[in-house]
């Protein structure tokens, strides 16, 4: 504390002293009899109360006073922070942002992007945004409304600094394309960037480190540690891998079984995704290490070389002098897979519907070859649990229309276990594969749900049925679009998941000429239509 400043509270100390020592003279002098006794006259009552009450009235403004003096500085103004999210990951780091941002002193506002108007980006000084891609470079479905109004405006925002991470995956087309058209919309309307766009591949820790960098420099404080939005993994045991359409002409499809290595089974709901980190087959690994001359059972920290390399992309050059230890701090960890969780928490497992995706090589894919070839029960698998609000079930009382295909019918099997165990009743389901002998997956729970009465209508399409014109879900719904219409004016809510090319759009499509574009996007804006797909 400064001099002057504690020569100022000195002297207001002594006035208050003074004033206290006057007030109290002249009240003594208010008492003509016996210090007890003596009974006050009326204005001698009005005195003292107007004594008492300019009493209080000083205490409260020295009071107000010295609050100011520590707290300092007004307040900081608080940090918008927008996410756009189709599964859950981008609104995750958004709040994780916040978090972060609370916890250096630094206030923060996280908002869904459909909350975030042309009024409330022009009052706000900075805003943080962390949006995802979906569909053909779409915004995800919640952030329609976004799109339509204020997206299509042109608003002053000279006043606002701004950042942007974008979330995509490179294995699709249009990569970032939705957070690349706010960052040109965000320049257009003359808000300055507070660094370039930092676009994130399938959560690649880099990136996110760029971001954790920015967050701290907004925070006024050194970069967070690696656990500050970095996913953290858990360790879960594969416990059983079962194939499900042997002689499918399509790829092979296995059920999974998993549970916690260490812990109780977590808690999740229907809709919710299994993030895993998939590893390199074991050969693949000996061969590298053979060929860098390594041993892969070198001891670093609490895991061999060998383990640290399975997890990790496997460096194209070493160096000559390089330390296992040196060699695992520089690793970089392979991209998580994502994977619609198939049962509910009262099943005692977790159980997912992974399809062995080969490449043209003969390769099997990264996640799918973990899954499905190279590990085996009893393996560790590195696995989280991602909320995915988006996706959760409907009210019970309200209608629910599931549309999907392939290996979709996990997140759609997931619904309907949720609202039969609810009470719900009233379900339709859309379900495309290629051939009815190999590929009905669930049949037997699904047709035991139809004769239950909880499922009220079931319509199969399969596209490579003998001696029949292929025949995809897009065409159910065409065929009946009166019954459609009917759901949808009962309050049904529809739910598609499965594949992201080839279905999505043609059941947007198909939808929308039902139903008509505008109702479409309205149920889109009303949650009534929602999409985990893939």
């Amino acid at each position: 504390m400064s001099g002057a400043r504690r020569g100022r509270e000195r002297a207001g100390t002594a006035a208050v002293a003074l004033l206290l020592a006057a007030l109290a003279a002249g009240l003594l002098r208010l008492h003509d009899g016996d210090w007890w006794t003596a009974p006050p006259l009326p204005w001698q009552w009005r005195v003292a109360g107007l004594s008492v009450a300019l009493y209080l009235m000083a205490c409260a403004a020295l009071g107000l006073r010295g609050r100011r003096l520590r707290r300092g500085a007004a307040p900081r103004s608080a940090v918008l922070v927008a996410w756009a999210s189709q599964t859950g990951f981008a609104r995750e780091l958004a709040e994780r942002s916040a978090t972060a941002l609370a916890a250096a002193g630094q206030p923060a506002q996280v908002l869904p992007l459909e909350r975030v108007d042309a009024a409330r980006l022009a009052a706000s000084s900075q805003a943080l945004f962390v949006v995802s891609t979906t569909g053909e470079g779409d915004a995800p479905d919640h952030a329609q409304r976004f799109v339509h109004t204020t997206l299509a405006q042109a608003p002053a925002l000279a006043g606002l600094r701004y950042a942007v991470l974008a979330l995509g995956d490179r294995g699709y087309g249009h990569f970032c394309a939705f957070g690349q058209r706010l960052d040109r919309w965000l320049q257009q309307c003359g808000a300055r960037a507070l660094a370039d766009r930092i676009e994130v591949d399938n959560a690649d820790p880099g990136a996110l480190g760029e971001w954790q960098r920015l967050l701290a420099g907004l925070g006024g404080v050194a970069a967070p540690g690696r656990d500050g939005i970095q996913p953290r993994y858990e360790r879960w045991r594969l416990h059983e891998r079962v194939l499900l359409d042997a002689g499918s002409a399509g790829g092979a499809v296995y059920r999974l079984r998993l549970q916690p290595a260490d812990a109780p089974l977590p808690a999740w709901q229907a809709g919710d995704i299994a993030e895993v980190v998939p590893c390199h087959a074991p050969a693949s690994v000996r061969a590298w290490l053979q060929a860098q001359g390594l041993d892969g059972e070198a001891v670093v920290g609490d895991r061999t070389l060998r383990d640290a390399l399975s997890a990790s992309r496997l460096p194209e050059t070493v160096p000559a002098d390089a330390t296992p230890a040196a060699l695992v701090d520089a690793l970089v960890p392979l991209p998580h897979r994502e994977y619609s969780i198939a049962s509910l928490p009262a099943e005692h497992h977790l159980a997912l519907l992974v399809r062995r995706q080969v490449g043209a090589d003969g390769v099997p894919g990264l996640g799918s070859g973990w899954l499905c070839e190279h590990a085996q029960p009893g393996d560790p698998i590195a696995l989280r649990i991602r909320s995915n609000p988006g996706f959760h079930p409907p009210p019970a009382q309200r209608p629910m229309i599931l549309i999907g295909n392939g290996t979709g019918i996990a997140g759609l099997r997931a619904q309907l276990a949720a609202r039969v165990a609810a009470g719900a009743r009233r379900h339709w389901l859309i379900f495309g594969e290629r051939n009815a002998a190999h590929d009905r997956l669930y049949a037997d729970e699904l047709d035991a749900w139809q004769r239950a009465g909880v499922l009220e209508r079931l319509d199969l399409a399969f596209s490579r049925e003998a001696g029949a014109r292929h025949r995809y879900v897009q065409h159910v719904l065409r065929d009946a679009h009166d019954a459609l219409r009917a759901w949808v004016h009962d309050g049904a809510a529809i739910y598609v998941c499965g594949s992201l090319r080839g279905m999505t759009p043609a059941v947007d499509q198909a939808l929308s000429e039902a139903l008509g574009a505008e109702l479409t996007r309205s149920l889109q804006s009303q949650g009534r239509y929602r999409r985990d797909v893939y």
